[in-house]
């Protein structure tokens, strides 16, 4: 595959503004002539080897960053709206979509935020809401929505709560396990923990300061939610310096991004960062292993995996996603370039959906998307059970994977014959913006192919792209 050249405008001109420096002493600085900067800056030339060591030993800057996931998210995104019917005529070219996200991602945003509104009213009055009667009819996101693209542009990793999960965890005494320390925390606070045969998995009384957990949850699900509780009594004030940044547009959007903040605590204090990623990198990230090693559950390590993005330390750049039995993407996370569908659910050729078969097992697969881009994936299912006889089973999927680059570093990628072609399964992110022509699952026609149709046979499809 050929190397492919670097276009870094939007993230030279955010440095350049963190420095406070015009263009002609950034030029300077980085030993380059202001107009080959400013077209640098304009994504009119790719960044260079030189500038990009002059960024790494002039600024101390982590060059990976210039690599950030933001621009293929952007146009992975742009890309299915535009797949919507409403979108009459011929879709812009990818090469377009890739230029608004390299050089005006504001723009970008407010497109994917416009039509993200029509949806929800098209939806509301398909629904026979009657919500443009009412009072609180704004076009607004839904709030699980937005609090999900928070994280999602945020490359899920929260630094200054990273950090300060770390501290706590470096906190505990010695031979004290995480769950200990947690409850000695919450008792400083003036919390009072019982465990009973409750019908929730956590209950909080702020009047009397009890917090009531389920005896009947299992032990890294008690220890998950006890730093999480122990995060909305502590950190208050640095979840809502968090808050204040993100600038939500709805007080129910911030709610639920502040639980959000709290489960991040809780997973980084649960596996620390640095720990973690040494750990990970030790056992060649087998799941079973650090589940094990740091108390916590598989989809809670494969989670924690993909967050390891923190500058100047940064872990195997995972993807991670969470499906129901119905195929619905239930959690999503990218820190590669592949992309998952904003709505409905995730392509069907992808081992994530074999999971529900074979319980208990991981499924390997080598996959590679219509860009030519090739993955190692691993998938299984997770049950949640509800304690007892007569409550029910939550059944989830969950995938883990990265580039096949990364493939040696993984325990499950041992004998896998990575350099065969035929070895990698076509996957694609959504029907209607994958351009293959004979998928064998295709449930609509691809935005950007004519159709044909000839009544006289009848191939894999019921028409012909061209």
């Amino acid at each position: 595959m050929p190397v492919q050249k670097l276009y870094a405008g939007a993230k030279l001109r955010e440095l350049r503004g963190r420095l406070s420096l015009t263009q002609k002493d950034f030029a300077g600085k980085l030993g380059v002539s202001l107009p080959y900067l400013n077209q640098m800056e304009n994504n009119n030339r790719p960044v260079s080897t030189a500038v990009v060591l002059g960024l790494a030993q002039e600024f101390g800057f982590d060059v990976t960053e210039l690599q950030s996931g933001d621009e293929a998210r952007l146009v992975g995104d742009m890309r299915e709206a535009l797949a919507d019917p409403v979108f009459a005529g011929d879709a812009p070219a990818l090469a377009d979509l890739r230029l608004t996200a390299a050089n005006a991602p504001a723009l970008a945003r407010a497109f994917l935020d416009l039509h993200a509104a029509y949806r929800q009213t098209h939806e509301r009055l398909a629904s026979l809401d009657e919500a443009l009667g009412r009072e609180d009819a704004r076009l607004q996101p839904s709030p699980w929505e937005e609090v999900r693209d928070f994280f999602h542009y945020c490359d899920n990793y929260i630094d200054a709560v990273d950090r300060s999960a770390e501290r706590f965890a470096a906190s505990r005494q010695p031979g004290e396990t995480m769950a200990e320390a947690a409850l000695r925390a919450l008792d400083a606070a003036g919390i009072k923990v019982v465990f009973s045969n409750i019908d929730t998995i956590r209950r909080f009384d702020p009047e009397t300061r009890t917090l009531a957990m389920s005896q009947r949850s299992n032990k890294a699900t008690q220890t998950f939610q006890l730093l999480l509780q122990l995060a909305l009594e502590t950190q208050g004030k640095l979840l809502d310096a968090t808050l204040d940044l993100a600038r939500f547009q709805s007080d129910a959007a911030r709610d639920v991004a502040k639980v959000g903040l709290a489960n991040y605590f809780a997973g980084a204090a649960l596996m620390p960062y640095a720990a973690f990623l040494e750990a990970a990198r030790n056992t060649r990230h087998d799941l079973e292993v650090l589940a094990t090693q740091f108390g916590a559950s598989l989809e809670q390590v494969a989670h924690r995996l993909s967050t390891l993005q923190r500058p100047g330390a940064k872990g195997i750049p995972f993807f991670f996603v969470r499906v129901d039995q119905a195929g619905t993407i239930t959690k999503r996370h990218s820190a590669t370039t592949l992309q998952f569908a904003r709505y409905g659910g995730a392509c069907p050729l992808w081992n994530v959906h074999q999971a529900f078969e074979v319980p208990s097992q991981f499924l390997r697969q080598l996959a590679e998307t219509p860009d030519g881009v090739r993955y190692f994936c691993l998938a299984r299912d997770v049950s949640k059970s509800g304690g007892a006889y007569d409550t029910p089973t939550r059944r989830y999927a969950i995938g883990l994977g990265c580039e096949v680059k990364h493939a040696h570093a993984l325990v499950y990628a041992d004998h896998m014959d990575i350099s065969a072609a035929q070895a990698y399964a076509p996957i694609g992110i959504s029907c209607r913006i994958c351009e293959r022509r004979n998928c064998h699952q295709r449930s609509v026609p691809p935005l950007e192919r004519n159709l044909r149709v000839d009544p006289n046979q009848r191939g894999t499809l019921p028409y012909q792209l061209d």
